[in-house]
């Protein structure tokens, strides 16, 4: 008789404090990749507003809700979010972790084949992680950034059995010895995370700001849509995930900028190599992943 093959278990996980009053759509992300997953673990730090029994009016047995409390002191590089996007990690218990951050959606035609290209580099050692193209959506639910000061891919879900830690909470390191962290070696799901959160409103983004930047040892941002470089940003032509179409707010046509904005520097830096990027056809955007073949 052959060995009976062992069922893969996929765990997910997220961080969330002051979802509701800064404006995260954390419900409708959550739900968005409930369907394929085994467990999901939710670190709910102290908050100001109903954000924990927000996620426990979801009732799902799949949920597993940690509450936990930051650590105000650390205010170097975003490290904060790194402890606590490990909070959640450390405690999921599938073969594979799918980090999912409280303004990113997954759209439900794309689900069967998330999980297909987790079956698929399960027991591939080369294969750390998987990576997913990204709509950064931005100033209204019609518009997308594409430029390579934005990354356009990103590593969302390791697995869980190699040796991780987040530096902040956009990306991880894996650690191969007890001192050097390099990018994880990866393959691309083929799907796209949507993710929105340029397009709640200038209020609850400029609270944001006052509440987080501290953590990264900066003073609050003051958020004003309107001041980017119009030529970077894109009309959206497909169809928006089911779970966050009520969230998102009405609007119609493409985000106009203000047109007596001033590029920056590193603005007018990105147009040149946008030009480039189409000329050649290469893509200049940040990437923390290795890519394999």
């Amino acid at each position: 008789m052959g060995s009976v093959q062992k069922k893969m278990k996929v765990s997910a996980f997220t961080f969330i404090k002051n979802g509701q009053i800064l404006g995260y759509p954390f419900l409708e992300s959550i739900m968005s990749i409930l369907p394929i997953v085994d467990e999901f673990v939710v670190n709910v730090g102290e908050s100001e507003d109903d954000t924990l029994e927000l996620i426990k009016s979801i009732n799902d047995k799949k949920i597993r809700i940690i509450q936990s409390k930051w650590n105000d002191n650390m205010q170097d590089k975003g490290y904060t979010y790194g402890q606590q996007k490990m909070i959640a990690q450390f405690n999921c218990t599938g073969d594979w972790a799918f980090y999912i951050e409280g303004d990113e959606v997954y759209h439900e035609s794309e689900l069967g084949q998330i999980k297909k290209s987790m079956k698929t580099h399960l027991n591939d050692p080369k294969v750390e992680a998987l990576v997913f193209d990204f709509h950064h959506f931005y100033g209204n639910a019609n518009s997308i950034l594409n430029s390579s000061g934005w990354y356009r891919s990103e590593a969302r879900i390791i697995k869980n059995s190699v040796r991780s830690y987040a530096p902040d909470g956009l990306f991880w390191l894996i650690l191969n010895s007890n001192k050097i962290g390099r990018y994880p070696r990866a393959k691309k799901t083929g799907a796209t995370c949507y993710h929105y959160g340029w397009v709640r409103t200038e209020t609850q983004m400029n609270l944001k700001s006052s509440k987080v930047q501290k953590y990264w040892g900066k003073d609050p941002a003051i958020i004003n849509y309107s001041q980017i470089d119009q030529s970077i940003l894109e009309e959206f032509k497909g169809t928006h995930p089911k779970t966050v179409q009520e969230w998102l707010p009405k609007a119609t046509g493409l985000y106009k900028a203000d047109r007596n904005y001033k590029l920056t520097i590193k603005e007018k830096k990105y147009r040149i190599l946008k030009r480039i990027e189409k000329l050649f056809r290469v893509d200049f955007s940040k990437k923390h992943f290795t890519l394999i073949r």
